[in-house]
């Protein structure tokens, strides 16, 4: 199967190709063919032309597409509305299933690790986007996904094993006692590999259900609530 990953979430971003095998439930069984970085506050400009680049250099079509996979957060409002509205648009033409990929089930799987596991992702201000699940096997269970305040990190993942590729987080999580694991930053071939196990357990959406997940109010949310 050939998938489109697509990542607009962060200052900078990727699309990407990649192939799935034919070995049901091995998440491993995934190729990336090629990943094309999208330039910060480019995204509107660059992600459809660099979809058609990477296309036409591999000699494909966009109908050769048997699934998009895309990271639907947490991070940047404008950068998750643009390629959310980009890959809504094509699997509407193109009547193909989408796996909606949260960055920070990228990082609680990365490890491997199991049981009660936190994973962790710098939102800047002093904040952290915190997931807690229970993993058993390749069966992920939510148990939140919230915006955490350093204090409020330290109490909720008391019980957790971090999970993180941030370093200095990583530091502040040890010092309080915490049980840390540091991961690599999560890039395509970790989102294409989770996608693969969500489209094979059947995680996916309409484009009509596609949303994102942003855990933080835009700025222009805080700032009205701050003039009341």
């Amino acid at each position: 199967m050939l998938f489109l990953v697509t990542d607009t979430s962060g200052k900078q971003g990727s699309v990407a190709l990649a192939r799935a095998g034919e070995r049901e439930r091995d998440r491993d069984d995934v190729e990336v063919v090629e990943v094309a970085l999208l330039a910060g506050g480019m995204f509107s400009a660059q992600l459809v032309p660099q979809i058609a680049a990477l296309l036409t250099k591999h000699h494909l079509g966009k109908a050769d597409i048997d699934a998009f996979i895309v990271v639907s957060g947490p991070g940047s409002f404008t950068g998750l509305r643009v390629g959310l509205a980009a890959i809504k648009a094509l699997a509407e033409i193109l009547r193909k299933p989408i796996v909606p990929v949260s960055l920070l089930e990228v990082v609680a799987t990365s490890s491997r690790s199991q049981g009660k596991v936190g994973a962790l992702l710098d939102a800047g201000r002093g904040d952290v986007y915190f997931g807690a699940y229970e993993i058993a096997g390749e069966s992920l269970l939510v148990l939140q996904e919230q915006l955490l305040s350093k204090g409020e990190l330290l109490s909720a993942a008391r019980e957790l094993t971090v999970i993180t590729p941030h370093q200095r987080w990583a530091a502040v999580a040890r010092e309080a006692g915490i049980s840390v694991v540091e991961a690599e930053p999560p890039g395509a071939e970790m989102v294409a590999r989770l996608g693969w196990t969500k489209l094979q357990a059947g995680e996916t959406v309409f484009p009509e259900q596609l949303e994102a997940n942003y855990m933080r109010r835009s700025d222009a949310e805080m700032f009205v609530k701050k003039s009341f």
